[in-house]
């Protein structure tokens, strides 16, 4: 059996870094061809070396589950088709906690082992490069919280009335097995039976909801468009749920105690994805709408797919920001962590197009203050801003700090500045158009602009605004 041995990149140079964590993948033969037989346990990411798995591609992901929040017990059945990207003897899937009870490889019996949060899957029999194959997985358990590098929590998080599961960046692994890294993006169909009186909330559409004879209810979620497992969530607890009707069908479901406060700002949501689309294009997705749970059960919003997930009454910037995520991180999806200023750089800057629009601040009056060091109530943030550049984060634990956030801004409203307003929205809605339920790197992006403008000189917003060290001097 070939072991993936996971490549070394530090000395390649950080522009051109992902595009070698491919190639190396590919030469190693854990990615798309070789002779191995093992797929490999985790795709090489710079910051998450363990997430997802070499040698097949996930298309599709049916999840039964069934939750108890006053025992906190989870029991699940998770169906994962997949395509196998070289011939394998075995592969991994990633789950952390939980009990695996049985594993099949299309109906037959498999072996399994556990190291970490490595499933190691051997079928009874190898997969061929190109077979299409279902691995169904029965486990149960009390779902994990995982605490992220830079401290955050993620997972599976208990309420007051239930629980909400946030996988960003690694946390879906905590409730069902998967490829769990963003370059592996799936369709999904969700059925979850909770106790009476509780709503379970999820991406996508509900195809059903029924109550059985002993009380409790059950719910179906369709995703037809690919997600990444990272932005896939499950809410469950008494909500006040909101259906709307506007060009994009909304499901919004709320904490009973935080409806008041959430009314007003939920109440814009046709009205900023009207805004939205006007500027970065058709939205993505067949449906919409937000979770909003107790200030307390998160501390954190998200972008999940769909329905952005809010701890409290959100802030009008805020479900601006989430809704652009739709956009940019949900349908264009970064190819690994190093690129989450494809994200948040967007994302950061949809709200100063949204106050500029809106009779606020303009995005160059913003952009002067952040880089004034105005923009921020203390000195300390204001520098924060400069620790490093937004397009090489230099660990885990950075990868959502300022530089990724603010300065990742900084960088999208420089290529404004250097093509013009009809030009700068013409590249936002080519870019959203071009790699629509895709996932992107930050080569391509760059690719994209060059070839988008290919007589401007380039050279400033990438070596300095975006890979540059320290604050860049203004022009």
């Amino acid at each position: 059996m070939v072991s993936c041995p996971r490549p070394r990149i530090s000395d390649v140079p950080p522009r051109t870094r992902a595009a070698a964590v491919a190639a190396l993948l590919l030469l190693s033969g854990c990615g798309g061809g070789g002779d191995g037989h093992a797929g490999a346990a985790g795709v090489g990411d710079p910051y998450f070396p363990k997430a997802g798995n070499g040698g097949y591609d996930v298309t599709h992901y049916d999840l039964t589950l069934g939750y108890t929040p006053a025992t906190r017990h989870l029991t699940g059945t998770a169906v994962i088709t997949a395509r196998a990207t070289r011939h394998l003897t075995s592969y991994h899937l990633d789950l952390t906690g939980l009990d695996v009870e049985e594993v099949t490889v299309d109906g037959e019996p498999a072996r399994t082992s556990r190291a970490g949060q490595e499933l190691t899957v051997r079928p009874g029999t190898g997969l061929r490069e190109g077979e299409v194959f279902r691995t169904t997985v029965r486990y149960s358990g009390t779902p994990r919280t995982i605490t992220d590098p830079d401290g955050s929590e993620e997972g599976w998080l208990p309420t007051a009335d239930g629980a909400v599961a946030l996988g960003e960046p690694v946390g879906s692994m905590a409730w069902y097995p998967g490829n769990h890294h963003p370059s592996d993006k799936a369709a999904y169909d969700l059925k979850v039976t909770v106790p009476p009186g509780l709503t379970a909330v999820s991406n996508g559409e509900l195809r059903s909801e029924r109550t059985l004879p002993d009380g409790r209810r059950t719910f179906v979620w369709h995703t037809g468009e690919p997600m990444a497992s990272y932005l896939a969530t499950l809410a469950i607890g008494k909500f006040e749920v909101r259906r709307t009707t506007g060009k994009v069908p909304g499901y919004v479901a709320v904490d009973p105690t935080q409806v008041a406060a959430s009314r007003a700002v939920l109440g814009r949501l046709d009205e900023v994805l009207d805004w939205a689309a006007d500027n970065f294009g058709p939205y993505p997705f067949r449906s919409t709408g937000a979770v909003v749970e107790r200030p307390d059960d998160a501390g954190y919003a998200l972008e999940t797919q769909n329905r952005p997930f809010f701890p409290g009454p959100p802030e009008l910037g805020t479900f601006v920001h989430e809704l652009a995520h739709q956009w940019f991180g949900d349908s264009v999806t970064p190819r690994t962590w190093r690129d989450m200023w494809l994200n948040e750089g967007f994302a950061t800057y949809a709200e100063w197009l949204w106050s500029e629009d809106h009779d606020g601040d303009t995005a160059q009056e913003i952009f002067d203050s952040v880089y004034a060091g105005d923009y921020y109530d203390s000195a300390e943030a204001g520098k924060a801003v400069w620790a490093f550049p937004p397009g090489d984060p230099p660990s885990a634990d950075t990868i959502s700090d300022p530089p990724v956030y603010v300065r990742g801004a900084m960088v999208v409203h420089k290529i404004r500045q250097l093509l013009g307003d009809d030009a700068f929205y013409d590249f936002l809605q080519g870019w959203t158009r071009t790699h629509r339920h895709l996932v992107a790197d930050t080569d391509d992006l760059e690719a994209y602009a060059e070839g988008f403008a290919p007589e401007a000189d380039w050279s400033a917003v990438w070596d300095d605004w975006l890979y540059g060290e320290g604050r860049p001097a203004r022009p």
